[in-house]
């Protein structure tokens, strides 16, 4: 009997779906991407389910929503024991930490499926689920970043249950833990399963927080693959952002962050190829959410404005699989696909021995996967990011914001920039309708009323504690 294929799921933080050669951006320099590419298919199609990091992660493991899981926004506190935070106890970026919480506690994780089918499953890389320092969801290898975003000479990493900082550049450390994973499960001839979750191309893009020869690739770029727009009225004042040698500046960094990434992956590949390994592994590619680095003049992801934006750039991400033995390489899916389609997708495609939860709101897409074409007449995306939420079809994307709005409508076939809000218009009344009533038919069908975003007073600036009713009453999101 032939073994299981092994399974790497590389993901970024902050990538948009152009930030990648493959894709059609010329300026950026991802040579190992574009070659799993290559090799395997990628989708153009492809959605996170809430444009920032903890929700969107807590999505692509569980298959919930959002408001299924109560991940509402990038976690804040939560993740360590204040007593236990050694030499952190003075580093401002834990100034919110209390006691460990658990935010997917009593939910079933595709690696918990994978883990309970024989495979062995390893993280390198970033968490942002909460407690940190405690292996969950059956990871039996953990080594992680204590919170979420991190310095990239001075990330703070866990291992054994020890917290310290890491003066090596951060991105090499995921890629050398991954590296060794592969050999020490490569060894035990078990099916393996290794998440690297590299904190790239998440800010600082600072010139000095990246290895000078990724920096200099950018050095000469005009940077015309993304607009060069005014800032926008609704950005935030926190994030970075900027025009003219500004905005030059952030994107080299950026760049260079995605590059020294791609790199790593470079390595992942070649390791893979030496062990023999690289025919019956799949290789799975995304980013937790998209980005904007100037689009629509915002820098961002879904809370680089107030109120949180659901464009496609911040809602589309890149997903690129490669399957030798398997998936016919060369191909590009037009399919629209979900990040809580994922477990589905697995649990399909792997031929587990799992019957999931009838509520989870996704499908699988193994049918995209074997060239075979899907039923796009019953395929709409749906996004959210606290009570912001969007439906979206080939052709059509609305936006509803609780209670009061502003609200949004584009036609994408004529505007795919997002750029005419058609919101309130004669012509456009019936279609406004029918996206908005199949957007309430599908919350309320999905949606936990214990837990549902459009009653959370979601802010952008981070999540404190569990929400809804789990939050007892305690202010749940850091004030604006």
């Amino acid at each position: 009997m032939r073994k299981k294929p092994n399974i790497i799921f590389i993901l970024t933080d902050d990538q948009g779906a152009w930030a990648m050669n493959c894709a059609g951006n010329k300026d950026i320099v991802t040579p190992h991407l574009d070659y799993l590419a290559e090799q395997g298919m990628r989708f153009d199609n492809f959605f996170c389910a809430s444009p920032v990091c903890s929700p969107a992660r807590a999505s692509i493991l569980t298959g919930r929503i959002p408001s299924q899981h109560g991940v509402h926004d990038w976690i804040r506190s939560g993740s360590l024991d204040k007593d236990k935070l050694g030499e952190m106890k003075n580093d401002p970026y834990y100034s919110n930490e209390d006691k460990p919480i658990q935010y997917l506690e009593g939910m079933r994780t595709y690696t918990d499926i994978l883990s309970e089918n024989g495979y062995v499953c390893a993280l390198a890389g970033k968490w942002h689920l909460g407690d940190s320092m405690t292996p969950q969801h059956g990871y039996s290898k953990w080594f992680t970043i204590g919170r979420g975003g991190c310095l990239y000479y001075k990330a703070d990493v866990i291992e054994d249950g020890k917290i310290g900082y890491e003066n090596r550049y951060i991105t090499d450390v995921i890629t050398d833990k991954a590296l060794g994973y592969i050999d020490e499960l490569g060894a035990e001839g078990k099916p393996y399963y290794i998440n690297i979750n590299y904190t790239a191309p998440h800010d600082p893009w600072d010139e000095d927080q990246h290895p000078k020869e990724f920096v200099e690739l950018y050095r000469t770029c005009k940077f015309e693959a993304t607009p060069d727009k005014p800032i926008h009225p609704n950005q935030i004042n926190s994030a970075p952002s900027g025009v003219g040698e500004e905005r030059k500046r952030l994107l080299r960094g950026y760049y260079a962050a995605v590059s020294a990434m791609d790199a790593g992956v470079g390595k992942i590949i070649d390791k893979l190829k030496e062990k023999g390994e690289f025919e019956n592994t799949i290789i799975v590619f995304s980013a937790d959410n998209g980005m904007n680095m100037g689009h629509h003049g915002i820098w961002g992801k879904g809370n680089g404005t107030f109120p949180m934006n659901l464009y496609d750039t911040s809602v589309k991400v890149p997903f690129i699989i490669s399957y030798p033995a398997g998936i016919q390489g060369g191909k590009v899916s037009l399919d629209m696909a979900s990040h809580y389609d994922i477990i589905h997708t697995l649990v399909d495609y792997l031929e587990l021995d799992e019957k999931l939860d009838e509520n989870l709101p996704g499908r699988s897409f193994k049918k995209s996967l074997l060239g075979e074409t899907l039923d796009e007449q019953s395929v709409v995306i749906l996004d959210e990011y606290g009570p912001n939420r969007m439906i979206r079809t080939k052709e059509w994307k609305y936006i509803h914001r609780y209670p009061y709005g502003p609200h949004e409508l584009y036609h994408l076939v004529e505007d795919p920039d997002e750029e005419n809000n058609l919101i309130g218009k004669p012509e456009c009344q019936l279609v406004e309708e029918q996206l908005r009533a199949d957007l309430q038919k599908w919350f309320t069908r999905y949606a936990d009323p214990k837990l549902d975003a459009a009653k959370e007073a979601v802010t952008g600036c981070g999540q404190l504690r569990k929400a809804g009713v789990y939050a007892e009453g305690k202010t749940t999101y850091y004030p604006l």
